[in-house]
């Protein structure tokens, strides 16, 4: 008599890295060829947790080695309270709960809130990792989001057209230590739209559609790096992170070589113990190298391979990228090319990070950060600035952003020449330049015009820098001419309204004879002159502006 798991199979489905272009993980979904039984599965959570269990033993048939996302509905985990089978069948398959990722699944209407918190925490402490799906384009309600504190949060692809929420998702993410992934990516351009929008996954058809047998191999568009302004701590290690090769510390040399012959892809594996803890690190050159002597393979084979690992480097999962060079710097030169560890905050390995994959990306934005130089000042221009404005903007974070430039700069090339013009323009951006720090960021626009974004309290040193000292060119005096606009929290929706503000305030200042400095509020008249004929008030009919905090 033939059973409904006869016409179950399953397919594959890439979630591919968009930094690195690697496979990251693979989706497991049920494709039933006669019947409804995923609808059985919304209705009865027995039969949905075996499911979760039923691809997990498909996957290991397949033997593959890469990190499994198994889709589980919210109803499921809130009356089971566990994934029992689940867990039985990641044991049996030789897997590690923490190389399971539980796709939490909507319907989320009328699921109760509570259990499925509980049932969320359950099988969050017994290892495995939590992935909010179908945000979006389900019905999960962003407190329960946020309560749920997922490790992945997938959007539908849909959403790239709203980048206001995108943005505010993605700071979401940072702010909780969550990946931002995208599903249902078809075309190059929501690839594209998907990592500008800071997603560090992604899957679609356009990577490899779902397929019966697991693919290490996806297509992935050359895209150029990221837009907008680069961090000064660097880009997240989680950016990088590849699916780790692990196996319990007990392992033989044996079984490593196995491991390793049969995954060429594979650069290192990981002994683990049972917690998993990295506790020695096997780089696959070194280890193959040592079998293949004279005797190797006699000598150490049904030994632990740990006698011929070393103790891993880690790194933590919020590190930068920075930081891992730093680790590898700090390290014995042989081990320059080995795989660092990267661990969660109980220690447990999470995946690794290839050195390649580093260099390569940090050259590639040094190179991206210098073509975006002013040749005359080496400052960033105009697109470097507002990318952090926007980010700024979706962190919920109030500023000030302010317009430089030099009085009759014309008049200054036509009497003084232009190498006085370039000189007086370079000292200018070396004095906005001094004044850089967390809080400050500063663009060259182009000819005798600077941008600067600033935390508000930074804006007295900021214009006592520009405008407190004597400037001059070719001996002819000089004047400054600066313009602000302040923006508290929730003021403007980007940096195009922000700058919309700032544009009557820049005719103001400019109107003003002399050093002058005028400050406004967004979304409101009038302006503060703070340095100038009429500094010692305010502009007359018109408000004082007050400050953004």
């Amino acid at each position: 008599m033939h059973s409904w798991t006869d016409h179950l199979r399953f397919a594959f489905q890439p979630v591919v890295n968009l930094t690195t272009g690697a496979v990251a993980a693979l989706e497991l979904l049920a494709r039933p060829e006669v019947g409804d039984v995923l609808a059985r599965a919304r209705r009865e959570p027995e039969l949905d947790g075996r499911l979760a269990a039923l691809a997990v033993r498909d996957a290991a048939r397949r033997e593959t080695l890469l990190p499994l996302h198994v889709n589980v509905f919210a109803g499921t985990l809130a009356d089971l309270g566990s994934l029992a089978a689940l867990r039985d069948a990641v044991r049996a398959a030789g897997r590690l709960p923490w190389e399971v990722t539980v796709d939490v699944c909507p319907p989320f209407t009328h699921v109760p809130h509570r259990a499925l918190l509980e049932g969320v925490a359950a099988v969050r402490g017994e290892g495995f990792r939590i992935c909010a799906d179908g945000v979006g384009d389900g019905d999960v309600p962003l407190r329960l989001l946020d309560d749920l504190a997922p490790d992945l949060i997938k959007l539908d692809a849909s959403l790239l057209t709203r980048t206001a929420t995108v943005r505010a998702m993605r700071t979401l993410c940072e702010e909780s230590g969550a990946l931002l992934a995208v599903e249902g990516v078809e075309t190059e351009l929501q690839c594209a739209a998907a990592r500008d929008a800071g997603a560090q996954l992604a899957q679609g058809g356009l990577f490899a559609p779902p397929a019966r047998l697991p693919i290490a191999e996806v297509y992935v568009p050359d895209l150029p790096a990221r837009t907008g302004a680069a961090r000064p701590t660097g880009p997240s290690v989680r950016e990088f992170v590849r699916p780790a090769a692990l196996l319990p510390e007990s392992a033989s040399a044996e079984q490593v070589r196995r491991l390793l012959t049969g995954a060429p892809e594979v650069s290192g594996v990981l002994l683990v113990d049972t917690a998993g803890v990295p506790v020695r690190s096997v780089q696959r050159d070194r280890f193959l190298l040592s079998l293949s002597a004279r005797y190797g393979h006699a000598l150490y084979a049904d030994r632990p391979a740990a006698r011929l690992g070393d103790r891993p480097r880690t790194v933590g999962a919020t590190a930068t990228a920075w930081e891992v060079l730093d680790v590898v710097a700090d390290g014995e030169h042989s081990r320059t090319a080995d795989d660092v560890a990267v661990v969660d905050h109980d220690g447990r390995c999470v995946g690794v990070v290839r050195l390649a994959d580093l260099v390569r990306s940090l050259a590639e934005s040094r190179v991206e950060e210098a073509a975006g130089l002013n040749p005359l000042t080496r400052l960033p221009g105009s697109d470097a600035v507002t990318g952090e404005l926007d980010r700024w903007v979706a962190q919920g974070r109030g500023f000030a952003l302010s317009w430089l430039d030099i009085d009759g700069f014309k008049q200054v090339n036509d009497q003084a020449g232009f190498a006085a013009g370039d000189e007086l323009i370079r000292a200018v951006g070396r004095a906005l330049a001094d004044t850089e720090s967390d809080g400050v960021r500063v663009g060259h626009i182009g000819g005798d015009d600077f941008l600067v974004l600033a935390d508000p309290e930074r804006l007295d040193p900021l214009a006592a820098a520009v405008l407190d000292v004597p400037w001059s060119a070719g001996g002819l005096a000089v004047t400054l001419s600066l313009a602000t606009v302040l923006c508290p929290p929730g003021s403007v929706p980007d940096h195009r309204q922000a700058a919309a503000y700032l544009a009557p305030l820049k005719q103001a200042a400019k109107a003003l004879s002399g050093a002058s400095w005028v400050c406004g509020l967004a979304g409101r008249e009038g302006f503060d002159v703070r340095c100038g004929p009429d500094a010692a008030g305010v502009v007359p009919t018109q408000g004082r502006a007050p400050s953004a905090s």
